[in-house]
């Protein structure tokens, strides 16, 4: 199973990520990504794959990815 990977050094809080994915993320009260797993990289469902790659899309300073 694939893993969306957050750089968090990248990261800027915007919470786009969130908007896009909240089946997998929320955001921290700073406008940061958590995971709602509780993981660091939270796993990618087949089912939410699409939603993941539009989320990594989406992020205007490049933090996602999946791999």
């Amino acid at each position: 199973m694939r893993r969306l990977l957050i750089d968090r050094t990248r990261c800027d809080g915007h919470g786009s990520c969130a908007e896009l994915l909240p089946e997998l993320l929320d955001l921290d009260e700073w406008g940061f990504p958590i995971s709602l797993t509780g993981e660091r990289d939270p796993a990618v469902p087949r089912s939410l794959a699409a939603h993941g790659e539009r989320a990594v899309r989406a992020c205007p300073l490049m933090a996602l990815r999946i791999g």
